[in-house]
């Protein structure tokens, strides 16, 4: 029997230039009656070093509220920076509310926090099976404010929590529909300091939401499930087609403009509002191939440091570690459903030369050459010889595979990365 319902949720959102400066009296709204409240602001050094997160908690305490800021949050968060940011908050709790201000990687962190400060155990019980235990939380969460500053990961939008777990090289990821945020507040004005290959990455990231969550699988063509069985991404739907048709369109106007000319206050809120609703998108109906295969990307690096992000660890950027098998990903996923690749490709400009399989593809490469994405998985560091590990780390996100709009095997998926190899 196929599935008749489809869900959608999303956060409470507050979007415009200057709206971080409203947070506290956000906050007293979702923390009304309790007296002098206990914040806690999660954020990263690089975001701290921008005098965004001192000057929201200033303005927050200015509202009566006690607030302490942890701000050792790690780009592309791992299990031990996570278990990290756990100790410090239980330590110091207990909190009526958190506040993350940071792209992904802090409002991720943020989401880890706020699940075990209410929640006993430990991160891995809660982690994706079979990595994880995939436990679900028991107990409330605390009411959550997202403030990103990178135009992208739409975590603020949705019920992900994403991290690399160290000791067996895998990046996995924590998903429950009570890890949305209460509240997404998306001020274009703290974007503007992100370097070149940041919004590069962040936009690829955007682009991939909205272009797999509109090739998914139609939520009708599951099987019925219960109430209990259903989860936040169930496929495309009407409703979170329409977001990703209008994150196309303005990433199609915006993106390269932003890219090029950081200062651009025009093209850097178009991307703020591409994200937005890309994540209003992809945060229900779900994405597939191309971040079922970043995760490992990201997860095995060995020695590649973008510009522009810290040059510490190696790391290959989350948004860049989609792109990378974008391309082949959709011309493997093109006979599921021809139109509405067609119909991307269309939406971000392509001429629609051969209306055919590789339409959204040359669209893309052409993208990415312009924006300074590398050319390929070898330019990131990865041979030939890797591709059977990555394809067995991709293999372990079936919950995104299970959304891809064909049935993904493993020789696709050895043929989807020795097609990203190179690009151009």
């Amino acid at each position: 029997m196929a599935e008749t319902v489809f869900t959608y949720a999303a956060p409470g959102l507050k979007f415009g230039r200057g709206a971080s400066a409203e947070i506290g009296f956000d906050l007293q709204q979702l923390t009304g009656g309790t007296s002098r409240p206990r914040v806690l602001v999660v954020t990263d050094p690089g975001v701290a070093a921008t005098g965004h997160p001192g000057r929201i908690a200033e303005q927050v305490a200015a509202r009566g509220f006690d607030v302490t800021t942890y701000d050792r949050s790690r780009v592309e968060p791992t299990d031990e920076s996570l278990e990290d940011a756990v100790a410090f908050a239980r330590e110091q709790g207990p909190w009526d509310a958190v506040v993350a201000i940071g792209g992904g990687s802090a409002i991720d962190t943020a989401k880890a926090v706020n699940l075990l400060v209410t929640n006993e155990g430990s991160l891995l019980d809660y982690v994706n099976a079979p990595v994880g235990g995939g436990r679900a939380p028991s107990a409330a969460l605390l009411p959550m404010v997202a403030v990103p500053t990178t135009t992208g990961t739409g975590s603020e939008s949705t019920t992900i929590c994403v991290l690399d777990v160290l000791a067996l090289k895998v990046k996995t990821g924590i998903s429950h529909a009570r890890l949305r945020p209460t509240l997404a507040v998306v001020d274009p004005d703290l974007t503007m300091s992100q370097p070149s290959m940041v919004t590069a990455s962040c936009g690829m990231d955007i682009l991939c939401h909205a272009l797999e969550s509109y090739t998914a699988r139609w939520f009708a063509d599951f099987d019925a499930k219960t109430p209990e069985q259903r989860v936040p991404y169930c496929g495309a739907n009407p409703i979170a087609d329409m977001w990703a048709e209008k994150s196309l369109s303005l990433l199609a106007g915006a993106f390269r403009t932003a890219v090029r000319d950081g200062d651009d206050t025009e093209a850097r809120e178009q991307m703020a509002l591409a994200a937005t609703f890309a994540g209003l998108g992809f945060g229900n109906a779900g994405v597939h191939i191309p971040h079922a295969n970043a995760y490992p990307i990201a997860g095995r690096v060995r020695d590649y440091r973008p510009e522009g992000y810290p040059q510490g660890d190696p790391i290959v950027p989350h948004g860049m570690a989609v792109s990378l098998t974008a391309p082949a990903a959709f011309a493997l996923t093109f006979e599921a459903a021809p139109e509405r690749h067609l119909r991307a490709a269309s939406l971000l400009g392509g001429e629609g030369g051969n209306a055919g399989p590789d339409d959204l593809p040359s669209v893309l490469r052409s993208l990415m050459r312009d924006i300074g994405i590398p050319n390929g998985l070898a330019e990131v560091g990865y041979l030939a010889r890797d591709i059977d590990d990555l394809v067995d780390g991709s293999l372990k996100q079936q919950r995104l595979l299970a959304t891809a709009p064909r049935a993904v095997t493993a020789e696709d998926l050895a043929g989807v990365f020795r097609g990203s190899m190179e690009h151009w």
